[in-house]
């Protein structure tokens, strides 16, 4: 196993104890109603029942590491000629390799979305919290980091599968 499928599987799996753990935090220290909306100025303008953030946050979760991990193990049995990569030729001939790209490249996007989920669930707790005088301006890093993982990997395999593989003499050099 390379370091990076290493690294991406720790990442995936220590992202859903991450996401699961900030959902149960979270929905302890909630109050009835949560503040979901907010107005230019920062005051809230929606609420939500905690219990229907609850269970809109556990499809999210559901829906991230069920459905998409699912199609993740559909990829091997897609045939080479179907897939919509560049230089699909050449890939061809090293599908190991390929479905070794594809799957890091979605399980990737499945620990992206669950560490962005659960610093989502840690500012919303914040801002509707009584002991922090934070407002919802003070989390606006949040959709830029969100912006930025989600760019970059969603970039990278396009970039990656347009090099050609490598064979594997060159490799062991």
């Amino acid at each position: 196993m390379k370091v990076t499928t290493f690294g991406i599987k720790v990442w995936r799996a220590l992202s859903v104890l991450f996401v699961v753990g900030s959902l149960i935090w979270t929905y302890t220290v909630f109050p009835e109603s949560v503040a979901v909306d907010f107005n230019e100025v920062g005051t809230p303008k929606n609420y939500l029942s905690r219990e229907a953030v609850f269970y809109i946050a556990m499809g999210l979760i559901l829906f991230n590491n069920v459905v998409i991990m699912a199609v993740a193990r559909q990829i091997p049995k897609v045939p080479s000629q179907l897939l919509p990569i560049p230089k699909r030729d050449e890939w061809r001939l090293h599908r190991d390799e390929l479905n070794e790209h594809l799957l890091n490249w979605i399980y990737c996007l499945v620990a992206a979305i669950n560490t962005i989920l659960a610093l989502s669930f840690f500012s919303l707790a914040t801002v509707n919290s009584s002991q922090f005088k934070n407002d919802v301006f003070d989390f606006a890093w949040l959709f830029y980091l969100g912006v930025g993982m989600l760019l970059i990997i969603l970039v990278s395999l396009p970039i990656r599968l347009m090099r050609p593989p490598v064979p594997k003499e060159e490799e062991e050099l």
